[in-house]
């Protein structure tokens, strides 16, 4: 009969069972690292080939703009060495229409808005025709302005209102200029006076350009 003592058949089956327990707490254990460690290699394994995938791709793009910098360069300077220049002038003369194809350029469609020298450039014009210049008005937006780029960059309106005096042939000539400057305008009203003398006073509300320079941006980008 039992006295309360456990026999010794029974203390072997719940060493056993302890046995059991600890082994089936181990296996489990092993399971869920295993299962944890497993999906972390898998992860970082992703990882790396995903920055792999973008430094390979960043080369490219390097190798390619290395590449077309050259070409770039090659094609800048046959632009510049054109002779004549676009607009029929001397690369390396002073005249009226003369400058190499950089400069024409850079006349025409400036990259900072500088409203004086848009100013000087009608004066010019009027002067070519023996006009005299009553007077030029318009905004000086130029500190506004200054340091704008952009990533696409879109001309940037500069108006001016310009008022001469001549003989109606110059006045006519000068209409002309207008139309034949390398520089953009767009005449949006002209407002002709005449006087008693025979002269003409013109009135001209127009508008020029300019382009701010394009932002070549130089990211950094984080793999994920």
């Amino acid at each position: 009969m039992s006295n309360g003592v456990p026999s010794f058949k029974q203390l072997q089956i719940d060493k056993a069972n302890v046995r059991i327990v600890a082994a089936i707490s181990i296996t489990v254990f092993i399971v869920v690292f295993s299962a944890v460690a497993v999906k972390s290699m898998i992860s970082r394994q992703m990882y790396q080939s995903r920055v792999i995938e973008a430094r390979e791709t960043a080369r490219d793009q390097l190798l390619e703009n290395i590449s077309s910098a050259g070409k770039l360069t090659d094609s800048y300077k046959r632009f510049v060495a054109n002779s004549p220049n676009v607009i029929g002038g001397d690369p390396v003369g002073t005249g009226e229409r003369d400058g190499d194809n950089a400069k024409v350029v850079l006349d025409a469609l400036p990259s900072v808005y500088d409203f004086p020298a848009l100013t000087s450039s009608v004066e010019k014009l009027a002067a070519s025709q023996q006009l005299t210049i009553n007077g030029i008005t318009g905004t000086d937006d130029e500190i506004k302005q200054k340091g704008q780029t952009a990533t696409t960059p879109q001309p940037v309106e500069m108006p001016f209102t310009v008022t001469v005096n001549g003989s109606y042939q110059n006045i006519n000539n000068l209409i002309l200029q207008f139309e034949k400057s390398i520089r953009p305008f767009k005449v949006s009203k002209f407002v002709f006076t005449g006087s008693e003398g025979g002269g003409v006073s013109l009135v001209v509300d127009a508008k020029s350009y300019y382009q701010p320079a394009k932002n070549l941006q130089i990211k950094k980008e984080v793999v994920k």
